[in-house]
């Protein structure tokens, strides 16, 4: 008798870590939605150091529910659905996955990522009282066409014809575009605009522009063309026309030069108001705040391959230069 109530006891006992994982909560779940493809670490890098900065690490007190629509836009909006039925405690999305989120929900809140100013576009009623469940932070582009067509010039000082590549379906193109033709007109450049929106349409501009001979490309903003860097660095070398980018992963793959916000600090911040969400903060409170951190890249390689001379005085200021 007294044998069995002692095996009794300790096969209870025995028990007590499965009952005691069964009961204990599931881990919070933060939503990350973007319009590309997972392709770039960086920007998960930074992700999660912000998140691992408020305390929270993937795996371990909160999960991460990914949701990539691989640059077909349309598919936000069911992405977003499904991260709201997943029951997710915030929302973290870039660029138009902002509005598919906002759209799909008035009561989880959201963490974008823009580059142009939220409260213009509508998502914040001001940048330093958000109102609502939306904040997040807007980092620099067209505010940028400016310097990133002054750098152009310092790198090619004879340059005349700057040739400009926008992407007709991005939101925000004709803004760029505006941004760019006012510099080029103060600095005495004239422009010839050329446009693309899918793959094969870059491969006719680019015969266009081996055609036409313009002395530098400017390639304009948006995840269409993240996506399609490996092209672009591919005919940029090829026909061997200066061209600069917006983002330092252009200049990775072989584009020769890259000036803009860095979006490896941009998502850190990003996944630093997640994490404060994640303690109860709520987005209201929480001003958008606005990534400083800028970046000069320039590929040495491939100036060389282009036969291209970069300036010292430009090399002497380049955050990183490639060779």
């Amino acid at each position: 008798m007294r044998r069995r109530t002692f095996i009794s006891i300790v096969g209870g006992a025995a028990a007590w870590p499965i009952a005691v994982r069964a009961q204990q909560p599931a881990l919070p779940v933060v939503g990350f939605l973007h319009e590309t493809s997972p392709d770039f670490p960086d920007r998960l890098r930074g992700f999660s150091q912000g998140l691992k900065e408020t305390g929270f690490v993937e795996g371990t007190n909160v999960a991460i529910a990914y949701r990539w629509a691989e640059n077909q836009i349309d598919r936000l909006p069911a992405l977003a659905a499904e991260l709201i039925a997943r029951r997710v405690a915030v929302i973290c999305a870039s660029g138009i996955g902002a509005f598919a989120a906002r759209e799909a929900t008035t009561t989880i809140p959201i963490v974008f990522l823009v580059s142009e100013d939220p409260a213009k576009l509508g998502l914040v009623a001001s940048l330093a009282r958000p109102g609502g469940t939306l904040t997040g932070i807007n980092f620099f582009a067209s505010e940028l066409s400016a310097k990133r067509l002054d750098l152009l010039r310092q790198l090619v000082p004879s340059v005349a014809r700057v040739a400009v590549l926008i992407n007709p379906a991005d939101r925000y193109t004709e803004r760029i575009l505006k941004d760019v033709e006012t510099a080029a007109h103060s600095m005495g450049l004239q422009i010839l605009v050329v446009r693309a929106s899918t793959p094969g349409e870059i491969d006719g501009v680019f015969a266009r522009l081996a055609h036409e001979r313009p002395d530098a490309l400017f390639v304009g903003t948006g995840p269409f063309f993240s996506g399609r860097r490996l092209q672009l660095a591919h005919w940029t070398t090829r026909i061997a026309i200066p061209t600069t980018y917006e983002l330092r992963q252009f200049a990775e793959v072989g584009g020769l030069m890259s000036y803009g916000a860095s979006v490896t600090e941009a998502w850190r911040q990003v996944g630093i108001y997640a994490g404060r969400i994640l303690k109860g903060a709520k987005p209201a409170d929480l001003p958008v705040l606005q990534s400083t951190k800028l970046e000069l890249v320039i590929n040495h390689q491939t100036a060389r391959i282009i036969g291209l001379t970069v300036p010292p005085s430009l090399l002497s200021i380049a955050d990183e230069v490639i060779d």
